[in-house]
């Protein structure tokens, strides 16, 4: 199940995100502004329990977030979001996925993964600005599950149909949190309008 992040600040950001004028300073920190939203909406429903603490008055009866959380970046262009989520949740641990697209059979294949033990049992985020045709999205979750994790979702900065379908078909147990779900893809696999290559866009690499 996909969910479109529709707060006004989210989308006046988007907006700026997706012009072409906009430089690569500026798109990483809105990538990181982007990100925290998305987030803070993806997290509302994770596990807490109940605690009590002194204020300078009275106990208080408060909660706190009772999961370990782990944020695993799609290389290159997931690195661009992880500072957002950091922010949000300073001590969320962090693993890695490096995918590439096999030219020949146009399928995803993994030149890198790195986990903490902590996505046995914990909340893995999976997060890539762009999910377009989701094989690298589901590349990843494959690999989490394979490694034990069983609570995972994906945050995006935009994503599509195609993608989005992609994933639901193969993992229906994750949910897709993103600033917007556009129209679709063009033949050369980009998302329209979407933000053009979010990996060259953040890292000033695009000619």
């Amino acid at each position: 199940m996909a969910e479109s992040i529709e707060h006004p600040c989210v989308q006046h950001k988007l907006a700026i995100i997706r012009d072409v004028d906009t430089g690569h300073k500026r798109f990483r920190e809105l990538s990181t502004e982007i990100t925290k939203f998305i987030c803070y909406e993806a997290l509302k429903n994770i596990k807490t329990k109940e605690v009590t603490v002194e204020t300078p008055v009275a106990s208080a009866t408060c909660r706190k977030i009772d999961t370990d959380i782990v944020v695993i970046p799609v290389l290159r262009a997931g690195v661009g979001m992880l500072e957002g989520i950091l922010e949000l949740v300073p001590t969320a641990r962090v693993g890695f996925v490096g995918v590439y697209r096999d030219e020949k059979t146009k399928l995803p294949v993994s030149y890198y993964e790195r986990f903490p033990p902590q996505i046995k049992g914990g909340t893995c985020i999976v997060i890539d600005p762009m999910l377009a045709t989701g094989g690298s999205t589901v590349c990843a979750i494959d690999l989490l599950k394979e490694h034990g994790a069983d609570n995972i979702i994906v945050i995006c900065i935009v994503t599509c149909p195609e993608g989005i379908e992609f994933v639901e078909e193969a993992h229906p147990d994750v949910r897709i949190y993103a600033a917007a779900i556009d129209d679709e893809l063009n033949e050369k696999k980009y998302i329209v309008p979407g933000l053009g290559d979010a990996g060259d866009r953040l890292f000033g690499t695009s000619h």
